[in-house]
C-alpha cells in the first residue's frame, strides 16, 4: 500500500504464494482509490467468468459493507462488469475476452494471477500489453499492479520480478537475538524419520545467525516488527516484492513441513508446493528420458499379470486411420502404476474384447479394464458411437490444441446427429500428463514409480520417448513444449498413456488408499501362471506379441 501512494513508483509487482492476501491487497488497493483518489480503474482476472465471480462475491460484498464506499457507490448505474462511482468507475475485464479490454482509458491497471493469462486475447496481442496501453492517457500519475503466484522462470511474474528496477523482501527479527531475515523453507527444522504428521506436530524454525529456536507462538511478534527490504535496487520505478505462504498467519511452521512431505515424492505435487507455498518458480531438472529408462523401469510382473497393489485399471486408444493403438495401465496408491499390456488392433471389436479381457493377477483373482479413454481426434463418428455403445467404461476424449489451467477439461459433444449427442466429451492437456510421465519415470521402481512389465519391448520404449520438451516463444513469451525429437517419431504409445493417465484421474486415482494389512495378509498363496497367451485367438498372436 505504501508503494501504491508513491508517486516515484509507476509499476509494483507482486509475486506471492496462494492464500497470503494479494487478491485482498488490491482490493484495498481499489477501496483507497474510490475514496482518496477517484480515477477511472480495470482490473484484470485470467478469465471473464472470473472477473464476473470477483464482482458478485468479493468487490461488491466489499463496498456494501463499507460506508465510506457505498456512499459513492452508483448502483443504478452500474452493471456487474463496470461499477460505477463519483468521479470513476472500475472496469473489471478478463484476459481471455478481447471485448472486455477494449478501448477504455483508465489510470490505475491491476492485474491480479498473472501467470494464468492466457498468451494472446483472441485474435489480439498479449492481454498484459493490451491492458497496460489503456493507462497511456495517464503517462505522469499511471499505477499498474502485477500480482501472482509464480510458475517457471520463464513466465510472467519471475520475469517482472526479475527486470524490477527494486527488489524486496519481508525481513523479520529473531525474537532470540533480534537478527533480521527472511523467512526460508531450509530454515525449518524436523527430526529426521518423521512421519508427515509427526513433522507437522514438532517443526520449528531455526534463526540462521544464532541458531535459535522459534515457535508458532514468536510468529505474530516477529510478522509486526517486521519490514521490507530492498536486496537489488537500481531504481524505483518497478518495485517488486516477493512473500511465501510461511509468513502466512493461518499457518504453522509444521504445515510448511507437511505439506512438504506429502509432496516430496509427486513431480507434480512438489510443483505446486514450490509454486504455490514458496512463491518460487518450477524448474524441471534436466530429465533423463530414453529408451533404456523406460527399459530399466521393468517391474517383476510377466506382461498380462496384474501387479499386487493394484486398485484399478485403465486403458488409452490412439486411434489411427486403419488401426489403433493401446495401452493397459494398472494403479495402485500414491500413483504407482504399471504397463501391463499393450499393442494394435485392427477393429473396433478387437478392442471391445481387449477391454472385456479377464486379466489376472498371480493369485488367479480377475480384474478388467474399469475406464478406457479413447482418442476422437480421428475417426471421430466411429469414436462417438464405440463409446456410446460401451459407455459403462469407454468415454471419448481430445487432445487440446492450447494449455489447460488444469489436466483436463470436460465439454459436451454438440453434434446433433450423432448418437453421442450430449455425451461428455473430455479436453486433455497432454503436455502436462507428459510432465507426470517424465517425472515419474525418473524415480526408481517403487511407490509412486511408473513401471512396465518384465521383457517389454524397445519398439514400446522408443515411442514413449518420442518427444523432448523445449522452450519456444509464443507472443513474446517463453513456454515449454513437448514436440517430437524428429519428424518421423512415432509417439502412439505415449498419446495412449496419456489417455489411460486421463482415465485414471477421472476415476480419482490420487485419492486411493491403502487396502489394510488383515486384507493383504488374507490373500490367497501364488499359484503356478497358466499360459497368458491365447493360441485360439487368430488377431491375438499378429506379430508374435500378446494383443499385436
Amino acid at each position: 500500500m505504501d508503494s501504491f501512494n508513491d508517486p516515484e513508483i509507476e509499476e509494483s509487482v507482486i509475486c506471492k504464494s496462494t492464500q497470503i492476501g494479494g487478491t485482498e491487497g488490491a482490493n484495498n488497493m481499489v477501496g483507497y482509490i474510490i475514496e482518496q483518489d477517484p480515477s477511472p480503474t480495470m482490473i484484470v482476472y485470467p478469465t471473464i467468468d472470473l472477473a464476473e465471480w470477483t464482482s458478485k462475491n468479493r468487490l461488491k460484498p466489499m463496498v456494501d459493507l463499507c460506508p465510506k464506499l457505498k456512499e459513492r457507490y452508483h448502483e443504478g448505474e452500474s452493471k456487474l462488469l463496470e461499477l460505477q462511482f463519483d468521479g470513476m468507475f472500475i472496469a473489471l475485464s478478463g484476459a481471455n475476452s478481447p471485448s472486455s479490454l477494449a478501448s477504455k482509458p483508465v489510470r490505475f491497471v491491476i492485474m491480479d494471477e498473472l501467470d494464468k493469462f492466457p498468451l494472446s486475447s483472441g485474435k489480439e496481442a498479449d492481454p498484459r500489453k493490451l491492458a497496460i496501453e489503456r493507462t497511456r492517457t495517464y503517462p505522469t500519475s499511471k499505477k499498474i499492479i502485477k500480482i501472482s503466484t509464480p510458475t517457471r522462470k520463464a513466465n510472467p511474474i519471475w520475469q517482472e520480478w526479475e527486470s524490477a528496477d527494486d527488489q524486496r523482501r519481508y525481513y523479520v527479527p529473531c525474537p532470540h537475538c533480534g537478527h533480521h531475515q527472511t523467512f526460508k523453507f531450509k530454515q525449518i527444522k524436523w527430526p529426521k524419520e518423521s512421519t508427515a504428521e509427526e513433522a507437522q506436530a514438532t517443526a520449528y524454525y531455526e534463526c540462521e545467525e544464532c541458531k535459535g529456536m522459534i515457535m508458532d507462538s514468536h510468529k505474530q511478534t516477529m510478522i509486526i516488527s517486521g519490514k521490507w527490504i530492498s536486496e537489488r535496487k537500481t531504481g524505483t520505478r518497478k518495485t517488486a516484492f516477493h512473500i511465501n505462504a510461511i509468513y502466512s498467519p493461518w499457518l504453522k511452521f509444521g504445515d510448511i513441513a507437511y505439506e512438504f512431505l506429502k509432496s516430496k515424492d509427486f513431480p507434480e505435487l512438489l510443483m505446486n508446493f514450490v509454486n504455490s507455498w514458496l512463491a518460487e518458480p518450477w524448474e524441471q531438472t534436466d530429465v533423463k528420458l530414453n529408451s533404456d529408462l523406460v527399459l530399466e523401469r521393468q517391474s517383476e510382473y510377466d506382461e498380462g499379470v496384474v501387479p499386487d497393489g493394484t486398485q484399478l485399471i485403465t486403458a488409452g486408444v490412439d486411434v489411427q486411420r486403419g488401426y489403433f493403438y493401446y495401452t493397459i495401465r494398472a494403479w495402485g496408491t500414491s500413483m504407482t502404476s504399471w504397463n501391463i499390456a499393450h499393442g494394435q488392433a485392427e477393429t473396433w471389436d478387437q478392442i471391445e474384447s481387449i477391454m472385456n479381457y479377464p486379466f489376472e493377477d498371480r493369485y488367479g483373482n480377475q480384474y478388467q479394464v474399469n475406464l478406457c479413454a479413447v482418442d476422437s481426434g480421428d475417426r471421430t463418428d466411429e469414436v462417438y458411437e464405440f463409446c456410446v455403445i460401451n459407455q459403462e467404461w469407454a468415454v471419448p476424449v481430445k487432445g487440446s490444441s492450447r494449455p489447460l489451467q488444469s489436466r483436463y477439461s470436460m465439454s459436451t459433444i454438440e453434434k446433433v446427429d450423432s448418437k453421442a449427442y450430449g455425451m461428455r466429451l473430455y479436453m486433455v492437456d497432454g503436455g502436462q500428463y507428459k510432465d507426470m510421465i517424465a517425472g515419474r519415470l525418473n524415480r526408481p521402481n517403487g511407490t509412486g514409480s511408473w513401471m512396465v512389465y518384465k521383457g517389454c519391448d524397445r519398439d514400446y520404449a522408443e515411442q514413449i520417448c518420442a518427444e523432448e520438451k523445449v522452450i519456444e516463444k509464443k507472443g513474446g513469451i517463453e513456454v515449454e513444449v513437448w514436440r517430437p525429437k524428429s519428424s518421423h517419431a512415432a509417439n502412439h504409445y505415449l498419446d495412449s498413456e496419456v489417455y489411460a493417465a486421463l482415465a485414471a484421474d477421472l476415476l480419482h486415482v490420487r485419492y486411493l488408499q491403502f487396502n489394510n494389512k488383515e486384507q493383504q495378509e488374507q490373500r490367497p498363496k501364488p499359484q503356478p501362471q497358466s499360459n497368458f497367451i491365447k493360441q485360439e485367438s487368430s488377431w491375438i498372436q499378429q506379430r508374435g506379441r500378446w494383443l499385436r
